[in-house]
């Protein structure tokens, strides 16, 4: 049976609460020009595009992978190290701008999110889905991503 890959472009809007960015730009700008507020979400942004694009597996997670803060992250931490995966990681406890602006980046509402090659994956639930139909292997070989050889 063929599977359908979600991506946030295939998932309805609605519902979505993008509030939080809303709300953080008008706390922590307020009396900035809309020209400065564009350049703040403009650097985050490009903060964001030097780490999915500059690594080969990118995770952005509650916690560090030695240390997760959250089940969701701690479960794609897991299933990385069991492919041994070398992959880089952001916490985004430690930035709650980076917090906001990785949601607003993918149109993805929830962490952690998986980015491989630059192309967003997905959150837990697809990973580990992917993972379990043997997916996420055969993705990550197709983009070049080394993984051990698991028996």
């Amino acid at each position: 049976m063929a599977r359908t890959r979600l991506t946030p472009s295939s998932l309805p809007d609605e519902g979505l609460d993008r509030s939080g960015v809303s709300s953080y730009l008008g706390e922590n700008c307020a009396g900035l020009g809309s020209g400065l507020k564009g350049k703040f979400m403009s650097d985050i942004n490009s903060r964001i595009d030097a780490d999915v694009k500059g690594n080969d597996v990118f995770l952005y997670m509650k916690g560090t992978p030695d240390f997760p803060m959250c089940g969701f992250s701690g479960r794609v931490v897991q299933i990385l190290d069991y492919l041994g995966v070398d992959y880089k990681s952001a916490n985004v406890l430690e930035d709650q701008e980076l917090r906001e602006a990785i949601k607003a980046y993918t149109n993805w509402p929830t962490i952690p999110q998986l980015y491989v090659k630059g192309e967003f994956v997905g959150g837990a639930d697809i990973v580990t889905e992917m993972f379990q139909a043997g997916e996420l292997q055969s993705h990550l070989a197709e983009k070049g991503v080394a993984t051990k050889q698991t028996a």
